[in-house]
């Protein structure tokens, strides 16, 4: 009988991720608020943090399961305490939250103890930021990949700037100022998912894992275990990864975002009904944030030249400054209304200032790029494990 060793903090009333021992060296991390689509909150990274730390000294743990509950993984950071917390003046608690799923992160990217995500259902945002890094990436004809932040007046982040800066061409870009969202068979075919497996045989394949794991269990063979269930993966004739060649590299490699949008709206203009994934992409790009679009785009071009570590502590000083708002206060408004509108107003047309992306100042961009100093705040600091970073990802 599996052994349930929950970890609870005193102020929580449920058991938002649970933890269980489902063999002798298989332990299993699941998020458990399936209500609300599994967002990520400061318990919960806490949480997976001091529990992953636990496993990675545990000689008895041979590989790591991450899933979730419900229908979800995750739909991404819990955007709604951050923003009711920064509009009561408490954005140190945001950044606190932010701090522990960056740690969380980087510590699976980095364990030597191989991480097996089992991603069903919707994954974007925070909760995509903890499963690209582990070392097996199991999707199912029911995934769908998204980092939406852009339309919120954020930006990828959680590693989003390195694993997104990795992808084939300029798929990258694609998807990081367009948030698309991407199917299961997508995310294997641009490398954001090592294994498709369908979705009736992820239970089997979750058994298999926990009866055949040993405490001395290499990632090559925790993957052949995944790989006698997976299943061909297809790409839809619209998909956009079928124009990665034509339309993505030559519109998503140009310099700025205005060049950007230009090329597309070309290509909008002649593109027939089975690529309307480029008209959408048009929408996408006009309706979001024009700042966070810039910040967006510079992350992901110099994330392409750093390790996962700078661009972890690249991201955190970026989302701190967003939070705090002292270096640019119409960015600092701007977050907020476009959280309002699309998550409380419901209206969905957030009053983005400046208007547009022509209208964004260099001078702002650069001065969000900038190192943090807040003295009530200590810096971030990574844990510190010894995985082979750079065979993992």
């Amino acid at each position: 009988m599996a052994t349930n060793i929950t970890y609870r903090l005193r102020h929580e009333a449920a058991d938002e991720v649970v933890f269980f021992e489902e063999s002798s060296a298989v332990r299993k991390v699941i998020l458990n608020r399936p209500a609300k689509l599994n967002p990520l909150n400061y318990e919960m990274a806490s949480k997976i943090l001091r529990t992953l730390e636990k496993y990675e000294y545990d000689p008895a743990v041979g590989c790591i399961i991450l899933k979730a509950n419900g229908k979800a993984f995750s739909a991404g950071g819990d955007i709604i305490s951050v923003v009711c917390s920064s509009i009561g003046g408490h954005w140190s608690y945001p950044l606190l939250y932010y701090r522990k799923a960056v740690m969380a992160a980087y510590l699976i990217a980095t364990s030597k103890k191989p991480v097996v995500s089992l991603v069903h259902g919707l994954v974007m945002g925070a909760g995509a930021g903890l499963t690209m890094q582990a070392t097996c990436r199991v999707v199912t004809e029911k995934t769908v990949f998204a980092m939406p932040e852009v339309g919120i007046g954020l930006f990828p982040d959680i590693g989003a700037t390195y694993f997104l800066s990795r992808l084939p061409g300029s798929f990258g870009e694609y998807l990081a100022l367009t948030g698309a969202r991407i199917n299961g068979h997508e995310m294997v075919a641009c490398g954001l998912a090592t294994h498709f497996v369908f979705s009736k045989d992820m239970s089997l394949l979750e058994k298999a894992i926990c009866m055949q794991v040993s405490q001395s269990s290499t990632a090559s063979a925790i993957s052949q275990i995944i790989q006698k269930f997976a299943g061909a993966s297809n790409l839809e004739e619209g998909s956009a990864l079928r124009s990665l060649e034509t339309v993505i590299n030559r519109c998503f490699s140009r310099s700025t975002v205005e060049e950007i949008l230009s090329s597309l709206e070309i290509e909008a203009s002649k593109s027939g009904a089975a690529d309307k994934w480029i008209r959408k992409a048009c929408i996408s790009i006009k309706s979001a944030s024009p700042t966070s679009l810039k910040v967006t785009l510079r992350s992901i071009r110099e994330g392409r030249t750093r390790s996962l570590e700078q661009c972890l502590f690249r991201e955190f000083f970026i989302c701190g400054h967003m939070l705090r708002g002292t270096v640019n206060r119409d960015f600092y408004e701007l977050f907020f209304q476009g959280s309002r509108a699309l998550l409380f107003d419901k209206d969905k047309n957030p009053k983005w200032n400046p208007p547009t992306v022509e209208q964004v100042l260099e001078e702002a961009v650069d001065k969000l790029f900038e190192d943090m100093d807040y003295q009530e705040l200590s810096p971030l600091q990574l844990p510190r494990m010894s995985g082979d970073l750079t065979a993992k990802l």
